[in-house]
């Protein structure tokens, strides 16, 4: 899919290699088991709004949120940038991700939208909505 930007094809190229980026600084981060690190890919107000849970505000309770994701197993994510569309100091970005256990065996593909905000001069995420693509279980 393409990037689009009201500030021309360079730019917007230019801005999903930037988001390209910190999605590896992010996919690291989880590989490590990071949780801080992770929230530090955040603004100082980003907001994680995962299925079935309440919002997740702020990096500290972002970085509980991703520790206790990695607590309950999840070793890896694989994330796959599908779009990125800016606005200003603020780019959407609409993708998929894989999460992955122990021994890299998948167990779970989702989908999310990430709008991403400039926060000193970097991009960094700000709300944060995904939702998995399997079947609820009933």
């Amino acid at each position: 899919m393409e990037a689009n930007t009201t500030m021309g094809t360079a730019n917007a190229a230019e801005i999903r290699n930037e988001i390209e980026r910190a999605n590896q600084k992010f996919m690291e981060a989880f590989r490590q088991g990071n949780a801080a690190g992770l929230a530090a890919l955040y603004t100082e107000n980003g907001m994680v709004l995962p299925p079935n849970h309440d919002s997740v505000e702020g990096r500290e309770q972002i970085k509980d949120f991703w520790q206790a994701v990695m607590n309950m197993g999840i070793k890896s994510v694989k994330l796959q940038i599908g779009e990125v569309e800016q606005h200003g100091d603020t780019a959407i970005e609409m993708s998929r991700a894989t999460l992955y256990i122990e021994g890299d065996q998948e167990v779970d593909q989702s989908k999310y939208i990430v709008i991403w905000k400039r926060e000193n001069g970097e991009w960094k995420l700000h709300r944060d909505i995904f939702n998995s693509n399997l079947q609820a279980q009933g």
